[in-house]
């Protein structure tokens, strides 16, 4: 990779960073960092169980981009719509006097 496909990947991991918390969870179980990995098999229970939270925290974070977008769009569509405002109701006005 060059410097700039690296600032590009760091800049875009950095936009999520649950990903980029699990992707640095991987690469410690790669480096076998805590040193708890001696055995093939138990690094890939690791491996797996990272990987499978790190397709979670994916979709989790491209369902926040999606609700995002799709709210932009109805805003674009929808100019005069308010999303937040006082109410104008005066209450419910009594039935006997």
């Amino acid at each position: 990779m060059t410097s700039n496909q690296d600032q590009e990947l760091m800049r875009r991991l950095n936009q999520h960073p649950k990903l980029r918390d699990r992707l640095e969870a991987l690469l410690n179980v790669v480096e076998n960092v805590a040193g708890d990995c001696t055995k093939a098999d138990e690094a890939e229970r690791y491996v797996i169980e990272e990987l499978r939270k790190m397709g979670n925290d994916a979709l989790h974070c491209w369902g926040d981009n999606a609700a995002v977008k799709s709210a932009e769009q109805f805003r674009e569509k929808s100019p005069s719509f308010h999303r937040h405002g006082k109410k104008n109701s005066t209450g419910t006005p009594p039935l006997e006097k």
